[in-house]
């Protein structure tokens, strides 16, 4: 039997080095982030656990190939039971659907139960962009707070590319020196290691231009184009600062992060006329249903306008 850190979660070394070489085939063939690679550990050693302790008895392959739909219930019922959101649940689920559908393929067993498990429904979340005069008004509160030139040109420089570009703030601070001066169309490696192409639109090539300009350190071909002060590569915690001084300057609510720029980036685009697939193509997203929920967000803001300026709303 095999513990975990907290020491609670027991199940048999078959089970242990099942989960390990899942791990492996996500990190090696679907690229994914080691964070991600750290939830789905959490969320299947958990369900590992949770049925070791449900049936008093270590769980080798054998046993895992006739997990039943009363073993689902049962573990979806007590992870509700201990708290655990809707949303965190299906996520949890969708983890224990991969690793185990990835087991049957190996061991040859059916695992129609739990695929058949229903996730909890729940209510999702839209994402919080923001308007176009406050994205702006952003991009060039960001260039007057810090101390150093360079520093503030290459604060607006990333946040320029958020915006402008739809890139993650992990996407963007991964351009090489290499990278510069940029080209009108950028090849980026995103989520899942999937390859998309970017148009860059004049502006965000001329922010990055004028951080290089102002930059005091030697920006090699193979090292990051984006530097922190010491000469490391830029850490996202400091972006995310730089967000949180501008939206306190501007008086925005705390929905404006780094990340919220990307949203923006997507709706302002659906909002001006841009076909849902190509935004799809442009954020990297692997399926349509993700980029429709820019739909939803374009509707609520309708809305909003409509109970604010009809007569009768």
């Amino acid at each position: 039997m095999t513990q975990d850190a907290g020491g609670t979660i027991g199940f048999s070394p078959a089970a242990a080095e099942a989960l390990a070489g899942w791990l492996a085939h996500l990190r090696g063939l679907d690229g994914a982030a080691d964070h991600t690679l750290t939830a789905y550990r959490a969320d299947v050693a958990g369900f590992l656990g949770f049925l070791h302790q449900y049936h008093g008895e270590s769980l080798g392959l054998a046993r895992l190939a006739q997990i039943t739909q009363a073993d689902m219930r049962a573990w979806m019922a007590h992870e509700r039971g201990r708290g655990l959101s809707a949303r965190s649940l299906a996520r949890a689920l969708s983890s224990v659907k991969n690793f185990i559908g990835w087991l049957a393929e190996r061991e040859g067993f059916d695992p129609t139960h739990v695929f058949s498990a229903r996730a909890p429904r729940f209510q999702r979340r839209l994402p919080r962009p923001l308007s176009e005069e406050a994205a702006r008004a952003v991009i060039d509160q960001v260039d007057l707070q810090a101390s150093e030139p360079w520093v503030a040109a290459r604060d607006q420089a990333v946040v320029t590319l958020l915006y402008g570009c739809g890139l993650r703030i992990s996407e963007a601070l991964t351009l090489r020196g290499a990278d510069h001066p940029l080209p009108e169309v950028l090849r980026i490696r995103g989520k899942g290691d999937k390859e998309r192409i970017v148009p860059v639109l004049p502006a965000a090539r001329a922010a990055v231009a004028e951080y290089v300009r102002l930059c005091p350190l030697a920006l090699t071909a193979e090292g990051p184009l984006f530097r922190g002060v010491r000469g490391g590569a830029l850490n996202p915690g400091m972006v995310e600062r730089a967000m949180q001084r501008a939206r306190s300057a501007l008086g925005l609510p705390a929905t404006a992060t780094p990340h919220a720029l990307r949203h923006s980036f997507a709706t302002h685009l659906l909002a001006a006329g841009g076909d849902l697939r190509a935004i799809q193509e442009l954020l990297g997203h692997a399926s349509l249903a993700t980029t429709q929920i820019y739909t939803a967000v374009d509707s609520a803001r309708l809305m909003q306008v409509y109970r604010a300026a009809h007569p009768r709303a």
